[in-house]
């Protein structure tokens, strides 16, 4: 089960099939999908699709389907990751197209890692962010992640943004 999770405005919830085709559209721009894998045509949308809505039966965690709560539209997808070949759980995040510079990404990661160190008990989580990523390095320092050092991931060479390691909670 995928739980929701909300903020002030945004939903995080597990995607559903009517969510496909704003996913290829994402897909399809380059702009938006530079850092995380290029682009797809439909068919390989449908597995990029999949793996996102798999992820969560393979590992128990994965990315949520990011929706404003003014008018339930998706405006991205952010979430924890690790899948093969990841040196450790990521936190990640995109936004779509006519959705940046709204705070969504910062707003919807604080909550995806609250969740992860609250719920999950994970310590630690880090973020893979191309250099040339600027608003992506940006949303991870508004989250408190510092650069620790350069890492090759499936022959790009990204920084792994180190999140604040959780808080013990008070009782």
């Amino acid at each position: 089960m995928i739980p929701v999770l909300e903020t002030e405005r945004l939903r995080l919830r597990g995607w559903t099939a009517a969510d496909f085709d704003v996913l290829v559209d994402f897909y399809a721009d380059e702009n938006l999908t530079r850092y995380v894998g290029g682009t797809s045509d439909r068919w390989d949308g449908w597995r990029r699709f999949s793996a996102m809505a798999g992820h969560w039966t393979l590992r128990g965690h994965g990315l949520w389907a990011v929706e404003a709560k003014e008018d339930r539209r998706l405006v991205g997808w952010c979430g924890l990751l690790s899948p093969e070949g990841w040196p450790e759980p990521e936190i990640g995040w995109s936004l779509f197209a006519g959705e940046h510079g709204r705070g969504y990404a910062t707003e919807a990661a604080l909550r995806a890692r609250d969740y992860a160190y609250r719920d999950l008990g994970w310590t630690t989580l880090m973020s893979l962010v191309h250099p040339d990523n600027r608003p992506s390095i940006r949303v991870a320092e508004r989250l408190g992640a510092r650069f620790e050092k350069p890492f090759v991931i499936r022959g790009t060479e990204v920084g792994i943004y180190r999140h604040p390691a959780a808080t013990p909670a008070k009782h």
